[in-house]
């Protein structure tokens, strides 16, 4: 158990990323390519909301990240938090500005 602990600590997950968003206005997914580079995670998402860039960090297994989308010309900050589980699975939370919050998983492509 303990060395999975370790595995999974030292997870970069760096790549791209299919996530299923779930909120209660319905599902979405979006597509996340991520940079990571020690603790500092950056990159892009593609969905629902456009193009963003997004920033974010990396610590042991938690991973929390946001970027500003669009919407019907209203712009949107959408701040993700979660556990990586492994390598090639997350999942966590999601707050879309003070609109709605919702759950996400990921798997890695």
């Amino acid at each position: 158990m303990l060395a999975l602990l370790i595995g999974v600590a030292s997870t970069d997950v760096s790549g791209t990323w299919n996530f299923t968003v779930e909120i209660q206005g319905g599902t979405g997914n979006p597509v996340f390519v991520f940079e990571q580079k020690g603790e500092k995670l950056t990159g892009t998402y593609n969905g629902l909301l456009g193009k963003a860039q997004l920033s974010g960090t990396v610590k042991d297994d938690k991973i929390q990240f946001e970027f500003t989308g669009s919407y019907e010309g209203q712009s949107i900050r959408c701040r993700y938090s979660g556990i990586i589980e492994s390598p090639t699975r997350m999942k966590g939370t999601v707050e879309f500005a003070e609109l709605a919050t919702g759950s996400w998983t990921a798997v890695k492509q």
